[in-house]
């Protein structure tokens, strides 16, 4: 289906561009129904919004045969970031090229008084961040009087960035007969909210389905060993090899931890947070564009706006606070009909917070574990043989230093030799382990009734060796969500032991404290070095008593000589008139 434009100047920056079908949004502005209109339109990120409101602005500014000489401007928009808001620009700088048009841009982190002069020397549309915005407003340097349209973009994470108090200040300054845009992901009711205060008959757009999940991208829920989250994101990146990935952490000392680990491993990655300068992100931001970065460790906040054409992976290290930002966050893959693919990190203990996100965004992911370090060296044997490497035509210089090799060392050695350089260049894999879900919880009825020992000694394989051992602890317990199904193969892989030579577990509530066979307990202390990722292992030279119980320490054990435990006390007798028997107690409302 072709654009419904009217306007050539429009249809030929498109056709220039490439586009030929437009998106579900860009179609639904474009209706009859709602040209002149205002909207409120929910979108989801990635699917052409910005080109579909710079399309539904053409009615208002190129509706007399054209736009007039640029003076103050004619619209206005208003986007969370600094990154967005610069993305917009440069969209709308291209879709009304051929208008002539003077797109202009006012944003935090940059030079206010260059922004004075370009406003100074007219604009026909402005785009900038609601602080920024507001400043120019006040100082008069941002004259709106011939206002003919105002666009929120992104209009529910700017309410969640704290913009009320702006956003109410730019929609009281504007013309009241101006038209409003409002495109936002998401509707919660702050939206619908400013929509009825400041919009005039709005059309409603639900262009994204609310109800389902993007269709270009495959979700995707990864069970984890609490600690192993490092670990399966450095699986995930070396499994699936996108030209460019986004790791999403929750806070910036997180993002800290996470990158430095990637950069150690060998990985091209970039971080951004709100600690970072704005010259520091552009350079983060170029260094992904152009190819010298592969990998973007960030927050939220901090990664709205960015537009990677290529981003071919989004990993949720640390869970997202609600569905509204696991949604954004996905968003940024599976873009312009690509496909992607979004990866949530569920460690045992997040589980039911995972199932309940994934429910209310209407997900439906594929469960698994992360990926062993096997199954990517085999992926690694796979992608030598279809390497450029290989394929592309050899120079006569590289055919002739092929024939030397080949008179001084046997084939197998130079294939050999080929094969552990490419392994070299790439970080190595990681042995991880699925902690599984099935045994998280028995089912009510069914089963022996779950004891209350907090005792758990590793599975019976693992207790072969009857021989003399010595204790050693961990720092972490039950309160850590501490169980012998992921410290048994942590402890494998750290200490350079095997199963056989791991006695009992035994869970405390703030700490663990496991047996090692004398033969490899100064093996195991050496290899460990005190440390397994942010765990403490100490050697535990103490008595090793029986574990700990949950039960109350004032709370007597039960015995059946003694009858039936008491539920609650006994009624107080009358001391008024009556017979002297005790009387009833009242009946308590359920």
């Amino acid at each position: 289906m072709p654009f419904r434009t009217n306007y050539p100047a429009l249809a030929d920056a498109l056709a220039a561009r490439g586009y030929a079908d437009p998106t579900p949004v860009q179609d639904a502005v474009l209706e009859p129904k709602a040209e002149g209109r205002d909207l409120l339109v929910s979108a989801q990120t990635g699917s052409g919004k910005t080109v579909a409101y710079g399309l539904a602005l053409g009615s208002t500014l190129l509706g007399d045969g054209g736009l007039p000489e640029a003076g103050e401007p004619l619209a206005l928009i208003v986007a969370p970031t600094r990154e967005l808001a610069l993305q917009v620009q440069r969209e709308l700088a291209w879709l009304y090229e051929k208008a002539d048009a003077r797109v202009v841009t006012c944003v935090g982190g940059m030079d206010p008084r260059s922004e004075q002069r370009a406003l100074a020397r007219g604009a026909h549309i402005v785009v900038g961040t609601p602080g920024r915005l507001r400043d120019h407003l006040e100082r008069g340097r941002l004259l709106i009087g011939n206002l003919r349209a105002l666009v929120l973009d992104e209009a529910d994470e700017m309410l969640n960035l704290g913009f009320r108090e702006d956003l109410e200040f730019i929609l009281e300054a504007t013309p009241s007969e101006r038209r409003t845009l409002l495109f936002s992901a998401t509707l919660p009711k702050p939206i619908v909210a400013m929509t009825r205060r400041y919009q005039r008959d709005a059309v409603r757009i639900e262009a994204s389905a609310g109800t389902s999940s993007h269709a270009d991208i495959e979700y995707r829920a990864i069970r984890i060993a609490p600690t192993e989250t490092e670990l399966a994101v450095v699986n995930l990146l070396r499994q699936v090899e996108a030209p460019s990935a986004i790791v999403f952490c929750n806070t910036r000392e997180q993002v800290r931890h996470l990158h430095s680990g990637l950069l150690d491993r060998g990985f091209a990655a970039v971080s951004l947070s709100g600690e970072l300068g704005q010259s520091e992100r552009n350079q983060a931001l170029q260094a992904l564009r152009d190819g010298r970065a592969r990998v973007c460790v960030a927050t939220d906040v901090a990664a709205r706006g960015i537009d990677l054409p290529s981003l071919g992976l989004v990993i949720h290290a640390e869970l997202p606070n609600d569905a509204e930002t696991l949604q954004h966050r996905s968003g940024r893959t599976g873009r312009a009909g690509r496909k992607g693919i979004s990866a949530l990190l569920v460690p045992l203990s997040r589980r039911r917070k995972a199932e309940r996100l994934l429910a209310e965004a209407h997900i439906r992911p594929s469960w698994s574990g992360a990926p062993r370090a096997d199954e990517i060296r085999a992926l690694d044997r796979e992608r030598l043989l279809s390497d450029p490497l290989l394929t592309e035509e050899a120079s006569e210089e590289d055919i002739e230093v092929g024939r030397v090799l080949l008179e001084r060392r046997p084939a197998e050695e130079v294939a050999a030799a080929l094969a552990r350089i490419y392994r070299l260049r790439l970080p190595a894999p990681e042995d991880v382990y699925d902690p599984g879900f099935e045994a998280e919880r028995p089912q009510r009825g069914r089963g022996p009734k779950p004891t209350q020992d907090a005792s758990h000694d590793a599975p019976r394989s693992a207790r072969r060796n009857d021989g003399p051992t010595v204790w050693f602890k961990l720092d972490i317990g039950r309160r850590n969500n501490a169980d012998p199904k992921w410290l048994l193969p942590l402890l494998c892989r750290r200490g350079r032991v095997t199963r056989d030579d791991i006695g009992a577990i035994r869970v405390f509530d703030r700490e663990t404290k496991f047996q090692i066979s004398e033969a490899s307990a100064d093996k195991f202390a050496a290899a460990a070095q005190g440390t397994l990722d942010d765990i403490t292992i100490t050697r535990f030279d103490g008595e090793v008593g029986p574990a700990e119980r949950r039960d109350r320490p004032d709370r007597k054990p039960f015995k059946k000589s003694d009858g039936a435990r008491s539920k609650s006390p006994a009624p107080r007798e009358s001391l008024g008139k009556g017979n002297g028997k005790p009387r009833r107690p009242k009946a308590r409302n359920a």
